[in-house]
């Protein structure tokens, strides 16, 4: 290594450990604010697909929502692959900004993952008119939903590997490629579905099957235009992802399998309990559930500052990690909790003095049986102010520890937390304890307390060791 590159390295990795607090609340920013922006533009794109689906019927938006949650169930496994894949890519960039070699097998490798999940997923899709049968669900909605995922199921293998590639590219802290790319994807998920789904410009009218066509056609141009950004980019071609793309190396792809299982599980828990919340809501009366979805509408979309901030906190974390930086691995921890309990109290706030602004937005002019859902959803979103600032705790510890690759604890205390504490707690204050709706939200809140805990004795459970060792 001649001089010029030696110094260039040191001032890398001078640069990724940051000189003090100031400077890691710095790059926490810069590195959160474009993966926050791409997390809220997902969302935006299924908004955009409910707004379509919507015009077209009641019936079409609700064999969507029943194909819609299948797929979201699914798209999960890609969802926690892209996290792990995010925290091996920073230790290894941590230990060296040149590790080329390595950063091209964790990828190809991961690309691996996905093909090989995606064909049980596929097949597992392909039942789904027999899955919505078997709980429950009517005929009608269940074939018609069938028909729905069976287009929409085609484009998990694209956006499984666009997440992938996500967080390639945020783990060398370069976080804006994806995101230009997503907002794009919702400009052409747009176009696509009102020429789709209504037939215009001689395009034939699918209805429902349409808007699942342009969420397909959507996915592939994201993974596909992201991957040809990477390849030109000057910065990121050097690894050559792609490069020997058939050579296997099953050791680094079971330990990403191994990472990966734990957090695709504690992102299961997490959607399956609330989901749950949901149905408990349902079973205490239409104007809470009605007010539920109000609050929860909400509390999602604020969410998704602690979730991009959560996935930086991985990098962040990891490079620190990689580089046996102790302090380095605090500073990024703190500061990523740090930044979204800020965040989350500030919307609390809003949340919390004022509702009858927020539940205007939603119900319109508020008479006659909105009276009863608005009152309720002021409570709610009280509630759901002050729970938010908990669960972006839980979100941001997660992800922090998952920036150590401790994956597999966090997902036992999920379990315990969310379905041994959480919800029946929940549920007891909600039927026994009087409370209502609001108990559903206050039993969920253990799992925070937990992952905080075991984030503040990282060094006493030995969370460190294995990096002091590298150090």
């Amino acid at each position: 290594m001649d001089m010029t590159t030696s110094l260039g390295t040191r001032g890398e990795h001078h640069q990724a450990g940051g000189n003090g607090w100031w400077d890691e609340i710095r790059a926490m920013l810069v590195l959160g604010w474009p993966l926050v922006l791409t997390s809220l533009a997902q969302v935006m794109m299924n908004a955009t697909d409910v707004l379509f689906i919507g015009r077209v019927g009641p019936q079409a938006l609700a064999a969507a929502a029943l194909g819609t949650n299948l797929y979201i169930a699914a798209f999960v496994i890609g969802l926690g692959l892209g996290i792990a894949t995010s925290a091996m890519l920073a230790q290894t960039l941590g230990r060296s900004r040149h590790a080329v070699r390595d950063v091209r097998r964790t990828v190809r490798q991961a690309l691996w993952v996905c093909a090989f999940a995606a064909l049980p997923v596929w097949l597992v899709l392909w039942q789904a008119e027999t899955i919505l049968l078997l709980i429950g669900q009517d005929p009608l909605l269940a074939a018609e939903a069938a028909r729905f995922v069976h287009v929409l199921q085609w484009g998990m293998l694209p956006i499984w590997i666009f997440m992938v590639l996500r967080s390639f590219c945020a783990a060398l802290e370069r976080p804006h490629p994806p995101m230009l790319v997503t907002i794009v994807a919702i400009g052409l998920n747009v176009l696509l579905n009102w020429l789709l789904v209504f037939g215009h410009f001689g395009f034939p009218a699918l209805g429902l099957q349409g808007s699942a066509l342009a969420t397909l056609i959507s996915s592939v141009f994201m993974a596909l235009a992201l991957l040809a950004y990477i390849l030109r980019d000057r910065h990121l071609r050097r690894f050559s992802i792609l490069g020997r793309f058939w050579r296997a190396d099953w050791p680094r792809l079971l330990e990403l399998v191994r990472l990966a299982g734990p957090i695709i599980v504690t992102l299961a828990f997490e959607m399956l309990v609330f989901n749950v919340a949901v149905m408990l809501m349902g079973l205490i009366g239409k104007a809470e559930l009605a007010a539920h979805s109000i609050a929860i509408q909400m509390a999602s979309l604020t969410f998704m500052v602690p979730v991009g901030l959560s996935q930086a906190a991985v990098v962040r974390v990891g490079l620190a990690a990689g580089r046996g930086d102790m302090e380095g691995v605090a500073r990024a921890g703190w500061v990523a909790i740090g930044i979204g309990v800020v965040f989350m109290s500030c919307t609390a706030l809003l949340f919390v003095t004022a509702p009858s602004l927020i539940v205007s937005l939603f119900l319109g002019e508020i008479t006659g049986e909105k009276v009863e859902v608005a009152r309720h959803a002021a409570i709610f979103l009280g509630i759901a102010g002050i729970f938010q600032i908990v669960d972006g705790v839980q979100c941001l510890a997660s992800g922090v520890l998952r920036g150590l690759k401790d994956a597999t604890i966090p997902m036992l205390i999920a379990a315990v937390g969310y379905w041994v504490i959480g919800l029946p707690v929940g549920a007891w204050l909600a039927f026994k304890g009087g409370m209502g709706g609001a108990g559903i939200w206050v039993g969920l809140g253990s799992v925070a307390v937990m992952m905080l805990v075991r984030w503040s004795w990282r060094d006493r459970l030995g969370l460190l060791t294995p990096y002091r060792r590298t150090g």
